[in-house]
């Protein structure tokens, strides 16, 4: 049975000079569960917008949406299309998780011991009854968005749409996120409309994925073609390298094997194909001579006087010119330790130094300039203007940059950072991808000597990982030092010289990427799961290549 139809769909934001979408064509059966995936300002998000018509944009549209085969206007039921966004805060209204499930039963005037009812066999579907009388305010990330979408739930949807659910969890979270929403479609016979950029764990459930670009579908079909297909459009077309590691290292291969698609199918390709075990990798040390950027003593913080530490005497040197990534759940105090290196928030005890001085000797904002930028988890909290060039501007005007020098350092980053044709656009109306590359374009303007990102990856695409990467190590080549706290270990272990991992507020381990990964479980690369026992200390997709081509040749 068809739930929904779009029948050539065009949509224009107001002052853009195109479509963000154009002529979409979309058919979704009843208990399908679908993946939309594409490179970041494809389209993703404005398209699950338009089908929530509570969230459409403001702008032109035509063609048309039928929902249940009647116009979309005829749906008076709003509970019956669920939605879930990208950030676990932003749906979030009540100050009680119990509230918070109720909510929307209340607003619809559902009878208060059908409530009770629902509300409570939610709860227990989700595992919720632990924290279910807490303030919504001490949850994790993740516990947050497992809320979110509880309380969609409760309200019995025919239709889920998810826009990038995981962007802001924790590998594990985000696994367990995951399988949640497998268990919805399996169990409930839920049908899942989910855009997202992180495919590895939700291609192997897709029953299709569909790729957008430029506002058009460019494939819709199964998973395990769209590999395949994608080599239709160009051997190095940007979203091959967002396709789970067992697809990526069996095309980097050129093998004739059927497509793996998941890491045990990706691992048994490996055992078939590779099985006589090279010599391990090598691991490059760390440096011990360089001078320190920054250095944390013996840090202890706590939000209130009453409350518990969030970081517990933490102590890590960061040389210059390094580039460092910090991982750990949800909650674990990462987020913390960068608002404290930042100067936002003061340990209690131990000392924090920046170049050598202490943080508290940094007089009148002279810590901030050009010295130290922070880019935060929500790149919006960085706009003030009313369009991105404004913004640029803005930060330069505040560094006194003559007049005749603005416009084109302005022209060169958003050139660099591809971001040119979002000059003129309102921030509030870029996807998330493209909020986080302009927000970026704003930090690295202010000429920081120290870099502070938090979640950097968030929203962009793999190809947009890979420019960030280019820029990152230019950064690392002229000396800046960049701080990362990270949930995308993929991006951490090509990108980092060393990985540090936070656990209940203390820091547990700081190691290269190579023996980081190589040594955990779960906070681990899926090309490490699958390379595992065959090549030690291969951690990215293309250590394993490397190695499959190097064993390959002493045949």
């Amino acid at each position: 049975m068809e739930l929904l139809q779009v029948e050539d769909l065009s949509f224009r934001y107001p002052k853009s000079e195109r479509d963000a979408l154009y002529g979409i064509d979309l058919s979704v059966q009843s208990g399908e569960f679908i993946v939309l995936c594409g490179p970041s300002g494809c389209g993703k998000t404005t398209l699950l917008r338009l089908l929530k018509k509570e969230l459409a944009p403001y702008g032109e549209r035509s063609g048309q949406i039928l929902y249940n085969g009647a116009p979309q206007d005829a749906l008076t039921d709003a509970g019956e299309i669920g939605f879930v966004r990208q950030d676990p805060e932003s749906q979030i209204i009540t100050d009680k998780v119990w509230h918070e499930l109720a909510f929307g039963l209340e607003n619809m005037g559902v009878p208060t011991e059908v409530i009770r009812r629902r509300v409570g066999e939610m709860a227990s579907f989700f595992g919720i009854e632990g924290w279910f009388r807490q303030r919504t305010d001490e949850l994790s990330g993740g516990q947050k968005q497992l809320l979110n979408l509880a309380s969609v739930m409760v309200m019995q949807p025919k239709l889920l749409i998810l826009d990038e659910p995981t962007g802001q969890l924790d590998p594990i979270a985000a696994a367990d996120f995951i399988t949640t929403l497998q268990k919805l479609n399996r169990e409930l016979g839920l049908t899942i409309l989910l855009a997202e950029h992180r495919l590895e764990e939700v291609f192997p459930i897709a029953d299709r994925a569909l790729v957008l670009e430029n506002g058009r579908v460019l494939l819709d079909d199964a998973p395990r073609m769209i590999g395949t297909r994608l080599s239709e459009f160009g051997r190095d077309h940007p979203m091959l390298r967002a396709l789970p590691s067992a697809v990526r290292v069996w095309r980097g291969i050129g093998s004739g094997d059927p497509c793996p698609l998941t890491v045990r199918e990706g691992r048994d390709f490996l055992e078939r194909n590779f099985n006589s075990r090279a010599e391990e990798l090598p691991v490059p040390e760390a440096p011990h001579d360089a001078e320190t950027a920054v250095e944390l003593k013996n840090v202890w913080f706590r939000y209130e006087k009453d409350s518990p530490d969030v970081l517990r005497g933490v102590s890590v040197k960061v040389y210059r010119g390094e580039i460092f990534c910090i991982l750990g759940g949800n909650g674990a105090g990462k987020t913390t330790a960068l608002n404290v290196i930042a100067g936002l928030d003061r340990p209690y005890r131990g000392g924090v130094l920046i170049n050598g001085r202490h943080i508290k000797d940094y007089k009148g904002g002279a810590l901030y300039r050009k010295n130290l930028a922070f880019l935060p988890q929500n790149p919006e909290t960085v706009f003030v203007r009313d369009s991105v060039r404004a913004d640029l501007a803005e930060i330069l005007e505040a560094a006194e940059t003559p007049k005749e020098e603005c416009a084109p350092r302005i022209e060169k980053i958003a050139e660099r950072l591809g971001i040119a044709d979002l000059l003129d656009r309102h921030p509030c109306d870029l996807s998330g991808g493209e909020q986080q590359k302009s927000a970026l374009a704003k930090v690295l303007l202010s000429e920081p000597r120290i870099l502070l990102l938090d979640e950097p990856t968030k929203g962009i695409d793999a190809f947009a990982k890979r420019d960030l990467r280019e820029i990152l190590r230019k950064l690392k080549s002229d000396g800046i030092t960049v701080i990362m706290v990270t949930h995308d270990v993929e991006f951490a272990a090509e990108t980092a010289d060393r990985c540090a991992f936070v656990f209940d507020g203390e820091l547990l381990s700081v190691d290269p990427p190579q023996k980081f990964f190589a040594e955990n479980s779960f906070y681990t690369t899926a090309a490490n799961r699958m390379a595992r026992g065959l090549w030690k200390n291969a951690v990215t997709c293309e250590q394993v290549i490397e190695c499959c081509r190097a064993e390959a040749g002493k045949k």
